[in-house]
């Protein structure tokens, strides 16, 4: 992407952000309308900017990376996920044919058995998804809708309730525009792109207006959750994806299904909102949807390249709690002499526990056999945090608290690897919140939204100067991003 591109981007979302201000303040669950069913589709006709679901794979750098090594200490994270359930559903990422992109619903009477999981939700779950829609040429611009729907196989009404959720385009919703590393994030208004854009709503407890609050499902009936487009416009070559993320709670148990469908047309060929009727038609007689992505490489192999392939199926997890203290017989966390530091991993993967040998992806408790055997990334996954600070020492120590990307490693070599500068690749964007008592006594709450490279040390979220036995609780927590890439580490510090 050019420089002038990006930066038009950036403007039309500070121009978003400016016009915001002008108006009064309202919850992001306000601010979108819901379409009304059959409402016609108006695709875009201007050309549209480049966004990174487009750019191809970025190329080896012809110099090399100067790397610097910070002896600091790599410590396993306390703690364990939930044991909510979560429908992921992210193969295939790109989709190009119809059917089905995950479905929990029994193999009775369905024409491709092998496209069902049987696995029925009740309660608290979640129901995470993210795909890409592409046209290569002008024949292939019909929209592609989404489509979650909801059965209820009881002999009573069922309630399904969406306690938060957010579903966001790239476009025109969440664009991948360029930002600093580090912005405040008050009023939810900086993201870049739908995974980072989801999460910062969620975070906050929102519930997009385009979501209905409750649905009531009649006995052994269905009902659509969400039925919504990804356009790609008629500008070729093109793509556009759609990134979704829902707490849910159900009064009994239930089905759920993500489906794939190009637009119905009319006689005139003008696109229309399929209808339930359509969508039970698709779970009902088609397969999976295609072209499936790489398989994962099969558990035991150790090949050169991994591959852990994209997930389709019931994931177990939705929340990392963790109070983290010095051990289990203490209560706080002893902050690093000066100059020292240590550090928690997060959403590390079999390949890069950085030596703590501590693997945090969830495990699948329903999947397709071509598609990841864990939930690797733990995408919408949130990590709540807490550190009971607590200085020992006889001398003021100033500590702070930082995100950082470190180079993934796998063993423990006395520190992490970073580059200077780092790389282009963007690895992490999302918004952290911090709540801390700072050195006056009042309590802050902050949102940070946070765009990291491969290798990138990172700015401190919090900064406190703690007196000789003092004590301080810093709360740190966010939604692991859909579009980021793991691992990552919270690295507590003292300065000189």
């Amino acid at each position: 992407m050019s420089i002038a591109l990006r930066q038009s981007n950036l403007q039309v979302q500070l121009n978003a952000l400016t016009a915001m201000f002008l108006l009064p303040i309202l919850p992001l669950a306000q601010a979108i309308p819901t379409p009304p069913a059959q409402e016609l589709i108006i695709q875009p006709e201007v050309p549209v900017p480049e966004n990174e679901l487009d750019l191809p794979p970025p190329q080896p750098s012809s110099s090399p990376l100067k790397t610097v090594t910070v002896p600091q200490q790599v410590r396993v994270l306390p703690g364990k996920l939930d044991s909510i359930p979560v429908f992921n559903s992210n193969s295939p990422e790109v989709v190009q044919t119809e059917g089905i992109l995950l479905s929990t619903f029994p193999q009775e009477e369905k024409q491709v058995p092998s496209a069902h999981l049987n696995f029925a939700f009740k309660g608290r779950f979640d129901i995470f998804a993210h795909h890409i829609a592409k046209a290569k040429n002008r024949a292939e611009t019909r929209t592609l809708f989404q489509g979650i729907i909801v059965h209820n196989p009881n002999s009573e009404p069922v309630t399904l309730n969406i306690l938060q959720g957010a579903t966001y385009l790239t476009r025109p919703d969440a664009l991948f525009v360029d930002l600093p590393s580090y912005l405040e994030n008050r009023f939810g208004t900086v993201f870049a792109g739908p995974g980072s854009r989801i999460t910062s709503d969620v975070l906050r407890g929102h519930r997009q207006a385009i979501l209905p609050a409750a649905i009531e499902i009649p006995a052994n009936q269905s009902r659509m959750v969400m039925n919504l487009p990804i356009p790609v416009g008629n500008v070729t070559p093109s793509s556009n994806g759609r990134s979704t993320l829902m707490r849910v709670s159900s009064s009994n148990s239930v089905y759920v299904a993500s489906l794939a469908m190009f637009a119905p047309q009319t006689k005139e060929g003008v696109e229309q909102y399929p209808t339930l009727e359509q969508w039970e038609n698709i779970l009902n007689t088609k397969g999976l949807a295609g072209p499936r992505d790489l398989a994962p490489t099969a558990r035991g192999e150790n090949p050169l390249q991994k591959i852990y392939g994209r997930v389709a199926g019931v994931a177990e997890g939705s929340e990392w709690k963790a109070k983290i203290t010095d051990n289990s017989r203490t209560d706080y966390l002893t902050v690093p002499k000066r100059g020292e530091s240590f550090s928690y991993a997060l959403s590390t993967t079999d390949t890069g526990t950085f030596g703590t040998g501590q693997i945090q992806s969830a495990k699948m408790l329903a999947r397709y056999p071509d598609t990841a055997y864990f939930a690797h990334g733990n995408y919408g996954i949130q990590y709540n945090l807490t550190f009971p600070l607590y200085n020992k020492s006889r001398e003021s120590q100033a500590v702070s608290i930082r995100m950082q990307t470190p180079i993934k490693a796998n063993k423990e070599s006395g520190g992490l690897m970073f580059y200077d500068p780092p790389e282009n690749r963007i690895f992490f964007r999302g918004t952290v919140r911090v709540m801390f008592n700072d050195d006056t006594g009042k309590t802050l709450t902050r949102y940070i939204h946070i765009v990291q490279r491969r290798g990138q040390q990172g700015e401190p979220l919090v900064n406190v100067n703690m007196k000789p036995g003092e004590r301080r609780l810093v709360q740190v927590d966010f939604l692991y991003p859909p579009d980021a890439t793991p691992p990552q580490v919270l690295t507590v510090r003292s300065s000189n």
